[in-house]
């Protein structure tokens, strides 16, 4: 997938017909009763970022959220702000190029809705097929590892398989600790929630290494536990975790895109000279635990 081009003249016709307003609530927003199987990926074969006319250089960014019930504001402000600026920004600022966008909800993996995924989409679709998700869920972990999972073995992309490049993963989350079973996303959850039979038990940490060969990997802690969610992702993503606080998670995307940048080789002070206050403070803080 991956055709089309984004245009923010179509996101503000489809936030008008579905009747969506800065006040709206992750409620409001997300009213599905049942996750649709072309979402989940224990239905989905693979998913395909693919050049095309439209998209000559195409790079797969995937957005990664937890989406039970702690973070409904994140879920809100995905769908009513951050994916819009991150596409817009994106295409202003050029971190990358020809980007295509995939969102990702993910819980824990025994629950009945452990993960949903959207197509890469180049154009207004991925936020159409967003607003299709159902949240819920509770989890004590974020489940990162889903996401690097599905990137690792459903993903097909001609950025990494034609010209050796990275595509970029962002997880955003607010949980601490362990998962219970020593960081390891076991074989029957893989069963369970990719449908993958006689698939190994993967150590997090080594799924992350795996995974990072063909993305770049970061993990954002929001929420009122940012000390000790530092702690638990730290050793799995060393130098690759920022931080936003809940009340500044409107400066999401400026947070992504200047990760993007220093990814490809931006200095800290030239990706902060851009912005200006106060998203370079929420942007300053977010870069200042990122060492690549």
């Amino acid at each position: 997938m991956g055709h089309g081009s984004y245009n923010a003249a179509d996101w503000s016709r489809l936030k008008s017909s579905k009747g969506i307003s800065s006040s709206s609530t992750a409620n409001d927003i997300f009213s599905g009763n049942s996750a649709q199987e072309k979402y989940q990926p224990r239905f989905i074969s693979v998913r395909e970022s693919r050049d095309s006319e439209d998209s000559p250089a195409s790079t797969p960014i995937i957005i990664g959220f937890d989406s039970t019930g702690s973070m409904g504001y994140l879920a809100a402000e995905i769908a009513k702000n951050s994916l819009n600026k991150t596409a817009t920004m994106i295409l202003e600022k050029r971190p990358v190029t020809d980007p295509h966008l995939m969102c990702a909800a993910f819980t824990a993996p025994n629950s009945s809705i452990p993960m949903q995924v959207t197509q890469f989409e180049a154009d207004i679709r991925v936020v159409e097929q967003l607003l299709d998700f159902v949240l819920g869920g509770g989890n004590r972990y974020s489940y990162d590892a889903l996401v690097w999972y599905f990137a690792l073995k459903h993903t097909s992309t001609d950025c990494f398989e034609k010209r050796g490049k990275k595509g970029f993963i962002f997880c955003i989350g607010d949980e601490v600790g362990d998962d219970g079973n020593g960081n390891i996303l076991s074989e029957k959850e893989i069963a369970f929630v990719f449908g993958d039979e006689n698939a190994k038990d993967y150590k997090t940490k080594k799924l992350a290494a795996l995974v990072s060969e063909k993305y770049e990997v970061f993990h954002i802690v929001t929420g009122s536990r940012t000390v000790s969610s530092l702690r638990t992702w730290e050793p799995l993503l060393p130098g690759r975790n920022a931080v936003i606080e809940p009340e500044n998670i409107e400066y999401l995307a400026e947070v992504m895109i200047s990760l993007m940048q220093v990814a490809g080789g931006m200095s800290k002070e030239d990706t902060l000279s851009q912005w200006t206050d106060p998203a370079k403070a929420v942007v300053a803080k977010a870069l200042s635990t990122i060492s690549l």
